[in-house]
């Protein structure tokens, strides 16, 4: 019998707290029954495996940052649009670095087009609407965002801009002036 107050959510929910305390890789169903003060055991009514248990905290981290995102995007457009979902990322990584490593995982195909992932997608593809790309590029430039705001977000997480001059909020400044300069400015065509 499950045990009174634990629901998948809730398990979910105290997973994406405990990946942020000690990191999404470290995240177990033992960790996690451990916080309960209950037997692993009691935790299989709820979940398979540790593997569940990170699709779930995964699932959790990319709605809020989805819901974040969808919030910071009202009624921007441009630059303070394209600034904006970056600092979303940023901000959030910051705040909850288990729970952004966690949005990261790789899911299961079905798994994935049923998440909030799509919503992350479309969220690039607003701001880029107000840039006027067109397919390919369009596409070619949610990449580049995607890639520039996580290679940033894991790089100043892992300390990597903490050892020298200037600070990485200057940093981070100007590559959104840049970002919207290559994104107003878009070549013409693809070099062969």
């Amino acid at each position: 019998m499950a045990r009174a107050g634990l629901t998948p959510d809730r398990l979910a929910r105290a997973g994406a707290e405990l990946a942020d305390e000690i990191g999404f890789d470290e995240v177990t169903v033992s960790e996690l029954a451990r916080r309960f003060d209950v037997k692993v055991a009691s935790l299989y009514s709820h979940m398979r495996n540790s593997q569940d248990l990170k699709t779930r905290i995964a699932l959790l981290a990319l709605e809020e940052l989805a819901d974040r995102g969808t919030a910071a995007l009202a009624g921007r457009a441009g630059k303070d649009a394209l600034a904006a979902l970056g600092n979303v990322y940023r901000d959030y990584a910051r705040a909850h670095p288990g729970r952004y490593a966690a949005a990261q995982l790789r899911l299961d195909p079905q798994v994935a087009a049923a998440s909030a992932g799509g919503r992350h997608s479309q969220m690039t593809r607003a701001i880029l609407r107000g840039y006027d790309l067109t397919e390919p590029d369009r596409t070619h430039a949610v990449r580049l965002l995607g890639s520039v705001f996580h290679g940033y977000v894991s790089l100043e997480s892992a300390g990597g801009f903490s050892h020298s001059a200037p600070d990485s909020q200057q940093s981070w400044d100007r590559i959104l002036d840049a970002l919207d300069a290559l994104l107003r400015n878009w070549p013409t065509s693809a070099p062969s």
